[in-house]
């Protein structure tokens, strides 16, 4: 039975086994499974350490000579055996027969002084079934990486930030998630951050929002902030700061994206005279929050909202060279579009943001 990769510290302690499996295409867990198996390893004296990569060349009797190869200088050595990732869309097995009976071969029986760890990202659930994966289960352990969602998503945040020497609170961990949609590798940056920048302590909302603007000249979220509480000035310094600083156009359409399809749902529950707070909560939209957001949902109407989603489907073509237009020039648009007056959002459903 697989163990999530919370359980793979109790495992390891209560002694190493002769074969990991390590499973699930989030890096950031993974990497620190895999990471926690080689430092046990070590500790228990397997010293030397042989990488194999699978590929269209690779020949699976590698795997048997490096089992049955004598090393001079340890007698104890770990091989880790790095699977590639299927191409999308292939319903070739992750290792094949060949593969299969070679990974069998190697676990049963296990060996005692080689340490067989397997990395595995893109193996998919049904792989899981496979006799290999079954043989390995059978003396060793088995590890999937799931990526957190919604609530353990937050949990996963708190533990890190504990973890960092900060007792956070649970608007500062839903700014942390909203920050970070769901990239735990961008999210262990952040902490890192906070915990250079910051004592650790009590950490609220606006503290972690305050060192997080501080530890960069400019971000994405800083100019959505600005866009949403209508600061046009600020908008066109963030925009011209983010270009220059070379900062991809993907991403700021992405955090603008975000911000318009919100209010565009706020906006049009509001006209269907539907209750608002379900879909805050869902937008994670923390109290600390709302007064911008509802207050840039006063200044919007509905029509220039839908009109702005537009914007922002024809600025990702232009991005990606498949529509006309800078893409710069788009994404001021969509920034200026968000932050202006209510006398300029007055259009009428089919009428075009300047300069969109």
């Amino acid at each position: 039975m697989p163990i999530a990769p919370a359980q793979l510290d109790q495992r390891l302690a209560q002694g190493l086994a002769p074969v990991y499996l390590l499973v699930g295409s989030e890096p950031l867990q993974l990497g620190e499974a895999a990471d926690a198996v080689r430092a046990a390893a070590r500790q228990h004296g397997f010293s030397e350490r042989e990488v194999l990569e699978t590929g269209p060349e690779f020949a699976w009797s590698s795997l048997a000579g490096a089992f049955g190869s004598l090393s001079l200088f340890a007698q104890r050595r770990m091989i880790e055996l790095r699977l590639a990732t299927p191409k999308a869309g292939s319903k070739a097995d992750a290792v094949g027969r060949e593969g299969s009976e070679a990974i069998r071969r190697c676990v049963e029986p296990p060996s005692a002084d080689v340490l067989l760890l397997i990395l595995a990202p893109g193996l998919d659930w049904k792989s899981l079934k496979a006799k290999w994966v079954q043989a390995i289960e059978r003396v060793g352990v088995v590890v999937q990486v799931r990526e957190p969602q919604g609530r353990q998503l937050n949990q996963w945040l708190e533990g890190r930030l504990r973890r960092a020497g900060f007792v956070p609170s649970a608007e500062a961990v839903a700014l942390l998630a909203e920050r970070v949609e769901g990239n735990l590798l961008a999210a262990d940056q952040e902490i890192t951050k906070l915990a250079l920048v910051l004592t650790p302590g009590p950490l609220d909302a606006e503290g972690l929002l305050a060192a997080v603007a501080d530890s960069a000249r400019y971000g994405v979220f800083d100019l959505a902030d600005a866009a949403l509480a209508g600061d046009r000035a600020r908008v066109v310094r963030v925009l011209e700061g983010l270009r220059a600083e070379g900062t991809a156009e993907p991403l700021v359409l992405w955090a603008l994206a975000r911000e318009v399809r919100k209010l565009a749902a706020l906006a049009f529950a509001r006209a269907k005279r539907q209750p608002l707070e379900p879909l805050l909560k869902a937008h994670q939209v923390w109290d600390s929050r709302r007064p911008v957001v509802m207050a840039a949902l006063e200044r919007l109407p509905l029509a220039h909202l839908w009109a702005l989603v537009t914007c922002c489907a024809e600025a990702d073509l232009a991005i990606k060279g498949r529509a006309d237009g800078e893409p710069w020039q788009r994404l001021g648009a969509i920034a200026e579009g968000l932050a202006a007056a209510p006398s300029d959002a007055r259009i009428v459903a089919g009428e075009r943001v300047k300069h969109c």
